[in-house]
């Protein structure tokens, strides 16, 4: 008797049924639900490039590339080491982010601005010193300004060269514009709303970026010991490594990142291309890879 194998579209639902229940944890479709479903007024209409971005696969490449290049300012990664718990409770952490960034793109206006509110309040309690000595508060406009530009840098750059089709210049301008919606809400005083806006602030930051030793046990979480299951470290080694790869060179000698072990250099983008591309099958239809 010949074994029965699985459908594509089952295996697509067990797959992206559990991709899903990573990212957006047990309250994943209880939220989705609210998020899509509740009618009202949106911050961003559908057609926003925002949407186009923040529901493409791309993105598990995106925020592993901007949690890395977030790292590289002193303040914040102080801030991220003695207040996030990411070592702790990895997982929690990328699923509030997850959830975030769906309600904000995808949610009512007015849950967008609750979403925006909650995090507010725990960022004005986010104060302390660095290791060196100087004092940090999360809610410091300027500390934010560099959190909002790493991660819209980081999104912009994985999807586009990775996301299903590619902004023009316009929808790059468009798309900056759009998250800038979002940074001015959570505190950013004037965040870039253009591609070149973008380019220099991130080049304004530059001063002031220093790899710490923070920086780099960060680093080494991420990249090579991620709390997963053998059967997912993989893929997961196939986005880390675009991730790395996708940083300004700069970046990457900073935190003394090299090629991965399990990635051969000449296979890493096709890879990456591979992998997200599963992803993006795996997620649709029905399952927005945005939360």
């Amino acid at each position: 008797m010949k074994p029965v194998l699985p459908s594509s579209a089952g295996l697509r639902k067990r797959v992206g049924t559990a991709i899903f229940a990573q990212v957006a944890g047990p309250a994943g479709n209880e939220n989705r639900a609210r998020i899509h479903g509740t009618p009202g007024p949106r911050w961003f209409d559908a057609d926003r490039p925002v949407r186009i971005v923040h529901g493409d696969a791309s993105m598990f490449i995106g925020g592993l590339r901007a949690l890395l290049l977030q790292s590289l300012h002193p303040l914040a990664m102080a801030a991220v080491g003695a207040h996030s718990g990411y070592r702790g409770d990895p997982w929690g952490r990328l699923q509030r982010t997850s959830t975030f960034l769906a309600v904000t793109t995808y949610g009512t206006s007015a849950d967008a601005q609750a979403a925006v509110d909650r995090v507010r309040a725990v960022h004005e309690q986010v104060r302390g010193r660095t290791p060196r000595g100087e004092s940090y508060h999360a809610a410091d406009p300027h500390l934010l300004g560099w959190v909002h530009a790493a991660e819209v840098d980081s999104f912009l750059v994985a999807y586009q060269r990775y996301g299903a089709a590619p902004l023009d210049e316009a929808g790059r301008d468009a798309y900056v514009a759009d998250t800038a919606r979002v940074g001015e809400a959570l505190g950013v005083a004037d965040p870039p709303r253009t591609h070149r806006q973008l380019t220099e602030v991130l080049a304004a930051y530059r001063p002031e970026l220093l790899p710490t030793a923070q920086a780099r046990e960060a680093a080494d979480f991420i990249l090579r010991h991620p709390p997963l299951p053998l059967a997912a470290r993989p893929p997961y080694a196939v986005l880390a490594a675009n991730a790395v790869c996708s940083l300004p060179s700069w970046a990457r000698d900073a935190l003394c990142l090299r090629q991965s072990p399990l990635v051969p250099g000449g296979w890493v983008q096709p890879a990456g291309h591979l992998v997200t591309r599963a992803i993006r099958w795996a997620m649709a239809p029905g399952r927005p890879s945005e939360h």
